[in-house]
């Protein structure tokens, strides 16, 4: 009798706990179609409590998925090996798309608590698949039998991709080395998010307060007015807050007449994880570049940079370096002569203080005044965000015959974001675009494109992409739209560059659609599109006074012209500065942590970097190589503006909006993502390798 109690127990548990498990299922979102147009996330109903057990279960289902592959007695083909392991994983792709977009843009603790758990277990995953021999055998036949397989240029490169993946992940390692492969993977994936979060929690951590009016000397009424509203959504009513957002950070450095309030801003924007305190990066950063020494060791290359780079345009890190001195050698000389001349201001004011790095924004925002007769102040009310970006996608309507409708019924994953469907010129759905402006203690700091879902093809059906674009602009104000510096007109019009390779991809395979490229072939499209926004006749488009709507007068466009190289010393030097000191952390040979800040200064020293500029991003707060993508990839920046300048002359030559050079550079770039070697499809546009002259030239650092 008592068996039998036991055994009905064990039946109810079993059923109970299966029962539980199908409700799960049932109300969390990521296990059911979203039944929304065009399949967007339904982010209202979204919970953090839907994430890891959705994770468990994509991963749960991917294995299963992989394992039939591999256990596939048929023969290995293109079609059952290569295609169905890019298909493979539509769970674990659907939840990751929104967790990932989420955690940069409106993130919390609980998914903060989630992002330390799942980091491990997406590591050891894709490490399961990577280092699967059995699996790679099939990979492998497929690949051996390429030449009697008649595939198109995408098909192979997509089995191309597939092959290289698994040697870039470590298939060929075993025993102990494959053991401490996985290992490294499975920390440095801790170690990114953690920078990253220390970084956000640095730059949430500090508030610049001030109570007293005459702190504010200098600063225009629009500065004062965001200092009030960041003020009041602190509860600090009666008072002005400036942060380290950028938004915040750059007006006060350019205005404030108060040196020791832009002393104290300033470095704490350039300390930010140098505080020994709990949020400090610097044996952090130090640790992730000796792990990364230590896998590239592990597969066979000298360096991180060397493994990275050989999947890259560039090809090594010799090839970066070059390219780096060659702009280094023409702009150091310039960023000299600029700070001798905002020293001579000091001077003329009879101040007898050195020039520092918290006086270079301030200084040259005066002499810019004083050259020019042109400021921030002057222009921003000319670029009221919403006419910005209204004259964005006039452009895209006059290049590609895009529209964009704005959709309120559609779902959106922040208040503030907004949704728009995008139609191509003959009408049809080509996309959804998400725009998300304004900075928030959740969201990290800069700006980027993302996707929830890229664009592909299966069976013939085109699943259209979802692309998010985030920025962080100024706040409007009680009295004020938000208004954009012309620094943020660039950011804007650079994130839809990245959009449009995006929203326009016209691929089958969506690990080769979009904006899936090399690294250094990425941010071609979006610095290609900031050309377009100091046109004169695009700028007769959208800047347009936010009070009286008059057009902005050709006097001030003449200004912007004639001031367009000024500064380009200290810009130019503060970026390849920062690309320096990617590639020296990345091109270390030996698996050895260094102290961070006296590595930095000694990089920094070889260089010859001055000392009124500091490096654009310093090693605790560098997250573009230590938490994002561009290990190795930071120079990616400048190799994209020798392109960028290039591509942008074929448009100067045959006109700003010639429908044949558009529908080239579409038709041989954005929709084609990475399904052919990126500087073919550039030459299939231009017709030739680019050069750096022109780059130079735009600069003005070559006469």
């Amino acid at each position: 009798m008592k068996t039998l109690i036991i055994i009905i127990m064990a039946g109810l548990l079993t059923s109970c706990t299966s029962n539980q498990k199908k409700m799960e299922q049932e109300t969390n979102p990521f296990f059911t179609e979203y039944a929304t147009p065009f399949d967007i996330p339904t982010f209202e109903k979204i919970k953090p409590e839907h994430f890891l057990p959705a994770f468990k279960e994509g991963i749960k289902q991917h294995d299963k998925e992989i394992d039939v592959i591999v256990k596939n007695g048929e023969e290995p083909t293109f079609e059952n090996t290569i295609v169905a392991k890019e298909e493979s994983g539509e769970l674990l792709r659907k939840v990751s798309n929104v967790f990932f977009n989420l955690t940069s843009a409106n993130t919390n603790k609980q998914l903060q608590e989630i992002s330390k758990k799942v980091g491990p277990m997406l590591s050891q995953h894709s490490d399961n698949i990577n280092l699967n021999k059995k699996l790679f055998e099939r990979v492998n036949v497929v690949n051996e039998s390429n030449d009697e397989l008649n595939l198109n240029p995408e098909q192979q490169k997509l089995l191309k991709e597939t092959y290289k993946g698994f040697i870039r992940g470590g298939v060929a390692l075993a025993g102990e080395q494959e053991k401490e492969f996985r290992k490294v993977n499975e920390e440095l994936s801790l170690l990114s998010l953690q920078f990253g979060e220390n970084l956000l929690s640095e730059t949430n951590s500090f508030k610049l307060i001030i109570d007293n009016k005459d702190d504010l000397a200098g600063l225009p009424d629009f500065v004062v007015e965001m200092g009030a509203a960041d003020a009041k959504a602190n509860s600090l009513e009666g008072k002005w807050v400036f942060t380290l957002d950028k938004p915040s950070l750059i007006p006060f450095l350019q205005y404030s007449d108060k040196r020791d309030l832009r002393e104290k801003i300033f470095k704490a924007y350039i300390n930010k994880g140098n505080n020994n305190n709990d949020y400090d990066n610097k044996a952090i950063a130090s640790k992730i570049a000796a792990l990364r020494v230590k896998r590239a060791n592990l597969l066979g290359f000298e360096s991180h940079a060397a493994y990275v780079l050989d999947d890259n345009m560039a090809g090594t890190p010799e090839n970066v370096y070059d390219l780096l001195y060659k702009v280094w050698y023409a702009a150091l000389p310039v960023a000299e002569k600029e700070a001798e001349t905002l020293q001579g201001m000091i001077n003329a004011e009879g101040n007898n203080f050195e020039l520092q790095s918290w006086d270079w924004w301030y200084y040259s925002e005066k002499l810019r005044k004083e050259k020019y007769d042109l400021d921030d102040e002057l222009l921003k009310p000319y670029f009221e965000l919403n006419n910005v970006k209204q004259g964005m996608f006039d452009v895209a309507n006059k290049l590609y015959g895009l529209t964009f409708e704005e959709r309120k019924d559609l779902p959106k994953p922040h208040k503030d974001a907004h949704t728009f469907e995008v139609f191509d010129a003959d009408g049809t759905h080509q996309a959804i675009l998400i725009m998300d402006f304004f900075p928030r203690s959740s969201k990290r700091g800069g700006a980027w494109m993302s996707t929830y879902r890229k664009q592909y093809k299966i069976d013939g059906k085109n699943y259209s992409p979802i692309v998010t674009m985030v920025m962080n602009f100024s706040k409007p104000t009680e009295t004020t739209p938000s208004l954009l510096t012309f620094d943020e007109v660039l950011t804007m019009f650079h994130e839809f560059g990245h959009s449009l390779h995006g929203l326009l991809s016209d691929c089958t395979y969506r690990s080769l659609s979009g904006t899936d490229v090399s690294r250094d072939f990425v941010e071609m499209p979006s610095q290609f599109m900031e050309n377009f926004a100091a046109e004169p006749e695009v700028l007769k488009m959208y800047a347009k006074h936010y009070k009286t709507g008059e057009i902005i007068p050709d006097e001030l466009i003449e200004k912007m012209n004639a001031s367009k190289h000024f500064n380009q010393g200290f810009v130019t030097v503060e970026y390849t500065a920062a690309a320096f000191l990617d590639m020296d952390w990345h091109t270390l040979t030996v698996p050895e942590e260094k102290d961070a800040i006296a590595f930095e200064n000694a990089s920094m020293q070889k260089i010859g970097l001055i000392p009124e500029i500091v490096v654009r991003y310093r090693t605790p707060y560098f997250a573009h190589v230590f938490s994002g993508g561009y290990s190795s990839g930071y120079y990616s920046y400048l190799w994209a503006e020798v392109l960028d300048a290039d591509a942008f002359e074929a448009f100067k030559e045959n006109g700003l909006f010639d429908k044949n050079t558009a529908t080239s550079l579409r038709v041989n770039i954005l929709e084609r993502g990475g399904t052919e070697d990126s500087m073919e499809l550039y030459i299939k546009f231009r017709g030739q390798k680019p050069g750096i002259d022109p780059m130079l030239k735009r600069k003005g650092l070559l006469e």
